[in-house]
Parts: C-alpha cells; sequence; structure tokens
C-alpha cells in the first residue's frame, strides 16, 4: 500500500507513537486522522525518521568554514558596540551637568534654531506649491486658447441651429391657431 501525499496546506504532527498525524481545518474541533500507520513506516518511529533526515543532511564543509569565519567578526561588532554604548553612558553623565547649567542659553537657542528651519521648510512648501499653481493655470489657458475657435463655430452653430428650430416650432403654433 503507497504512502498518502499529505496536502502542503495541512500541517504534519509527530507524536513519539507508531502513528504520524494530520491536522487540517477540522483540527479545531480536536479530530486527528492517521495519515501513516506501522504498516507504513516500518518498525520505526515517525520521529527516528526526522533524525534520520536530519543526520543525512548535517552541515556542509563551506557552511562551517562561514560560521568559524564569522564567529569572531559577530564578536568582535558585539564589542564595538558595547563600547559605543559605554562611551555614550559616560559622554552623558559628564555633558548633563553642562547641559543643565547652559540651558537658560540652549534652550532658547534650540526653539529659534527649530521655527527658523520650520519656516523655511514652510516658505519652500509654499513656494513649490505656487509654482505647481502657475504651471496649472498656464497649461489650461494654453488649451483653452486652442480650443477656443472650435468652441465659438460649435457654439454658433448651435444657436443657428436653435434658432432655426424654434422659427419652425413659432411657425408650426401660428399654423395651429
Amino acid at each position: 500500500m503507497p504512502p498518502r501525499v499529505v496536502p502542503s496546506s495541512t500541517r504534519v504532527i509527530l507524536f513519539p507513537f507508531r502513528h504520524v498525524y494530520k491536522a487540517d481545518r477540522s483540527f479545531q474541533s480536536g479530530r486527528l486522522s492517521v495519515i501513516a500507520s506501522r504498516e507504513l513506516m516500518g518498525d520505526r518511529y515517525p520521529i527516528d525518521v526526522v533524525r534520520g533526515k536530519l543526520q543525512d543532511n548535517g552541515p556542509t564543509a563551506s557552511q562551517v568554514v562561514t560560521v568559524a569565519a564569522m564567529f569572531p567578526l559577530g564578536g568582535l561588532l558585539l564589542t564595538l558596540s558595547g563600547l559605543a554604548l559605554a562611551g555614550s553612558v559616560v559622554g552623558l553623565v559628564v555633558l548633563a551637568p553642562l547641559f543643565l547649567l547652559f540651558s537658560p542659553v540652549l534652550v532658547p537657542a534650540a526653539l529659534v534654531l527649530a521655527l527658523a528651519v520650520t519656516g523655511f521648510l514652510a516658505s519652500g512648501a509654499l513656494g513649490c506649491t505656487g509654482v505647481s499653481s502657475l504651471a496649472y493655470t498656464m497649461r489650461q489657458a494654453r488649451a483653452a486658447l486652442q480650443q477656443g475657435p472650435k468652441q465659438v463655430d460649435y457654439a454658433k452653430r448651435r444657436v443657428a441651429e436653435t434658432a432655426g428650430h424654434l422659427g419652425q416650432k413659432t411657425r408650426e403654433a401660428g399654423h395651429a391657431v
């Protein structure tokens, strides 16, 4: 009897029993169905099958060399980040009294600087908005000038048609009276 194929949407749950259970959408209701039994797997437990697969696919030599080369580099980078953190903490401890001492000068200076930057950014944004609005208006004006003669001819034709239609209706109304 060939083993059943498990769809990719299902999860296979390995228990240290002689059966492999499939959990599908009905798993929330607590039902499990056997997808492989002792007859299909022989005398081996499912966990032994998994162990055999893991032992067959161990790390390659290039992976071992890569880990051996990257381990000291990772340690060095971790050490440097620790030193940077320690330097930041020491600098904060040393400079905190200076910040406190000069805060009557630094806080207003920071506010003035922040307001100046905000003003420059706002003026740039408003300038960009004005230029784009002007370009849009000019584009619309050019399009209207190019379409102008055609629209005037169309309007004249419509007025003439309407006048002819009204004249005919007037004649019909006059004959009916």
